[in-house]
């Protein structure tokens, strides 16, 4: 699979160089100019800011977005058959539904302004966020054209017995604006669901054992789920971003695919992980285009 040439700078990224801020270092951690492949230790909103005045057309064909889902509030789940706090950090602390808003909508409107005309974001999230997520991306006038359902077969169970068992999270696929003519690759998706239309519904599980080997991160997502988010919406070579990197599934996916990808976090933990797991897919992909060669 060989990148496509055809635009000038349309598949390149030179390193940014940028100022650090009182909230991150804002500085490239990991670059792999051969692969498409930077990580960045910064703060998305300073990040996208820089971009938007050196791409005022955009820069990145998709975005996938996993916000944070503001539960870290006290609950509780279970993990392991054991009890245990959802407390994930204060990142993922609720400031209130009004502020929590505001945060979305600022970081979703310069996501939009960082997509090129015709480019398209995807967010995930649970019931504490993606309602907010939605009404923001209508306010900015963004075009929604699905919401997915990813349906995970195993999830906890209900400690407290009081509500149904949480076993979803919505994904909501938007283009850049109403006059977009969005990406959709219909056929693959088709023959990757036995020769049907593909629905709204994906059931598939949370990630495996073999996905964690490095780490994990309390919010991480199968890279199958991406891998058909990336496939479904961009050709090889087209450039994805993901402003909430965590440990770097967007970038897992985009690599094993042949596409381009930068990304952006802020916990110094999560960019370690990242960093093992891309140099790993990194390492991975060029065994397996030399034995393609060879074949």
């Amino acid at each position: 699979m060989k990148y496509k040439k055809t635009e000038e700078d349309k598949h390149s990224f030179s390193t940014m160089i940028m100022e650090s801020s009182e909230y991150s270092p804002n500085e490239c951690v990991f670059q792999d100019n051969e692969h498409g492949v930077w990580l960045y230790h910064a703060d998305c909103l300073e990040f996208m800011d820089i971009l938007i005045k050196k791409y005022p057309e955009g820069k990145f064909d998709m975005i996938f977005a996993d916000p944070p889902y503001f539960l870290s509030n006290g609950g509780i789940s279970c993990h392991a058959g054991k009890m245990v706090k959802v407390d994930k950090g204060a990142w993922d602390k609720s400031q209130g539904p009004e502020l929590n808003h505001e945060f979305n909508y600022s970081w979703l409107s310069r996501c939009q302004k960082v997509l090129r005309p015709n480019g398209t974001i995807w967010v995930s999230g649970t019931h504490h966020v993606i309602h907010s997520v939605g009404f923001a991306m209508q306010q900015l006038g963004m075009k929604i054209l699905n919401d997915i359902t990813w349906e995970k077969p195993n999830p906890p169970p209900n400690l407290s017995c009081r509500y149904f068992t949480h076993s979803t999270e919505t994904i909501i696929w938007a283009a850049k604006n109403e006059k977009s003519k969005h990406l959709f690759n219909y056929d693959e998706m088709r023959e990757i669901n036995n020769s049907k239309q593909m629905k709204t519904v994906w059931t598939m599980p949370a990630p495996n054992g073999d996905e964690k080997g490095f780490g994990k991160h309390p919010t991480q997502k199968p890279v199958r789920l991406l891998e058909r988010i990336i496939s479904g919406s961009t050709n090889v070579g087209d450039f994805v971003f993901d402003p909430f990197s965590g440990s770097s599934t967007t970038g897992i996916a985009a690599i094993h695919l042949g596409r381009r990808f930068v990304g952006t976090e802020l916990e110094a933990e999560f960019l370690a992980l990242s960093i093992k797991r891309l140099k790993d897919a990194i390492s991975k992909r060029k065994s397996h285009l030399y034995l393609a060669s060879e074949g």
